[in-house]
């Protein structure tokens, strides 16, 4: 299934089962997670993205979106500092990117092509997340 084709849809609705409502002592994280799978994932924001990825919550669903927002700017800006949502996907777990091959493929092509300059700036062990990354094998055609 292309989760692209169900923008007007919600995590909720796509990735069963439904979550309960968080427990009233939650934290914001949680509550803020919780409310995320109930947006259409047309209205996801970059920042939305980066806290759904950076907590594997529906990664099938979300990677893509995110990768799809990175093929046009890989050092975005989610919330926090410039290729926040970058590290937060290659951070995802390999079993996810397996899901994907080819948005992996895609995503891996962009980040080799990223000049050494532009990462530069990046967190302590960003460049090493980035070329451990690029260094999956390609999914076979």
């Amino acid at each position: 299934m292309d989760p692209l084709l169900h923008l007007d849809r919600t995590l909720d609705e796509l990735d069963p089962p439904r979550w309960t409502p968080p427990a009233a002592d939650a934290t914001h994280l949680v509550r803020t997670v919780h409310g995320l799978r109930r947006i259409p994932l047309s209205e996801l924001r970059p920042a939305d993205l980066r806290t759904l990825i950076s907590q594997q919550v529906a990664l099938p669903y979300v990677l893509p979106l995110a990768v799809r927002l990175l093929l046009d700017e890989p050092l975005l800006d989610a919330y926090f500092y410039e290729g926040d949502l970058l590290l937060a996907a290659v951070d995802a777990p390999a079993s996810a990117w397996d899901l994907l091959p080819d948005l992996g493929d895609r995503l891996r092509t962009v980040i080799t092509a990223l000049p050494e300059t532009a990462v530069a700036d990046l967190p302590r062990g960003a460049i090493e997340k980035l070329a451990h990354f690029a260094a999956r094998p390609e999914s076979p055609r």
